[in-house]
């Protein structure tokens, strides 16, 4: 990091007022009101373990990341299957989903990896990130299929049906006379006594009723509103929303992988750069980075930084000690580094929780250290 930026003297709360993106805005408030910048990678295999981590583990982070396509028996239901149960336990817990897909290829073919297929990330993930190697251009095609998939679903319908059968203390007296003069208005000046005797009488014989009334009412909605249910088909609760903010608003982001963690890492300084220019020319769609260090240079930039291969040493160690790789590749830095040091806003973990005795308890003291790193860095 060549020099300092402003943006890393700013608190949080501070950024939320000057973010370019209304998800940055909403996800830099969430980081102050859970005092967290921690995101959960969920490293784990099934549907069942990936929903249990995230309702255990959610009140801890402010961002879940996941890789749909490594969970075995995800229920692609866009009403009730395992992104819409996702949903609602970032609803839940105040968490955004950042699905890690790495989008890279040709314009055409990731918007639609992103708004369709099976998985249509683009309904139940907030956020998701891309590799640019195939060009600028594929970042302002996924940002028109994500305004395209936002105007579309801007209003939803409500429609209600009931059907019920009147009785006669539901209609007004006055009601009732006023129906027998209409009545008699319409009815033929020359009819037969015989038809008269008949009057209000069915073909057969039967007097004639009212049998039922069904009214239908439909009504739009902006999908804004709180009022309005985001799933169907889930248990009882799960519309529950954290308190103190509200939902996150219906943008959709973009995180452009522009560094990575691992060993040997084949981005070179001129792919970074691109990255930088890519976001500065979608701030509407680009939230910011994954990255290893702030890569913040103008003084209008405001992108938000995540970090993967953060780590800390077992209890009671030293906190900056050396920390070892996983040995296939993976590099690890402590909160402390990649906050204070590197610049970066949020750190992302996974196995470092994930396989803990204790994975709440871990959770806790990874949170703890990374905003305790952060505060250091606004002194």
């Amino acid at each position: 990091m060549s020099s300092r930026h402003p943006t890393l003297t700013k608190s949080f709360a501070d950024r939320a007022k000057d973010a370019s993106h209304p998800l940055s805005a909403y996800l830099f408030r969430l980081m102050e009101l859970k005092s967290s910048n921690l995101c959960l990678s969920a490293d784990v295999h099934t549907a069942r373990d990936l929903l249990h981590v995230a309702d255990k583990l959610g009140p801890s982070i402010v961002v879940l990341k996941t890789h749909y396509d490594l969970i075995s028996g995800w229920d692609y239901n866009p009403q009730n299957g395992t992104g819409a149960k996702l949903a609602a336990l970032a609803r839940k817990h105040g968490f955004l989903i950042f699905e890690d897909r790495k989008f890279v290829d040709i314009g055409k073919t990731v918007q639609m990896q992103y708004t369709a297929g099976t998985a249509r990330i683009i309904d139940w993930a907030h956020i998701t990130n891309a590799n640019i190697d195939a060009g600028k251009d594929m970042v302002r095609a996924m940002a028109e299929a994500a305004a395209k998939w936002k105007e579309r679903i801007h209003y939803e319908v409500k429609t209600s049906v009931t059907v019920g059968t009147p009785v006669s203390d539901q209609f007004e007296d006055g009601e009732e006379m006023q129906m027998d003069d209409q009545r008699r208005k319409l009815e033929p000046r020359d009819r037969s006594s015989s038809q008269a005797s008949r009057e209000s009488r069915d073909v057969d014989g039967r007097k004639g009723s009212i049998v039922s009334i069904t009214t239908v009412t439909q009504s739009f909605e902006s999908v804004d509103s709180p009022r309005l249910s985001k799933t169907t088909g889930l248990a009882e609760g799960d519309d529950v929303v954290f308190p103190g903010i509200e939902e996150p608003p219906m943008d959709r982001g973009l995180l452009l992988l522009a560094q990575m963690s691992s060993k040997g890492c084949l981005m070179t300084k001129d792919y970074t750069q691109a990255c930088v220019e890519a976001a500065r020319e979608n701030k509407a769609f680009v939230m910011g980075y994954v990255a290893q260090e702030c890569l913040n240079q103008a003084p209008d930039d405001t992108f938000i930084h995540m970090t993967p291969g953060c780590k800390l040493p077992p209890e009671g160690e030293e906190e900056n000690g050396h920390v070892e790789g996983d040995g296939l590749g993976q590099q690890y830095n402590t909160p402390a580094k990649l906050i204070e040091i590197c610049g970066t806003d949020i750190v992302i973990v996974g196995r470092g929780i994930i396989k803990a005795d204790d994975p709440h308890s871990e959770a806790e003291r990874y949170r703890r250290k990374a905003w305790k790193a952060y505060q250091a860095r606004l002194e």
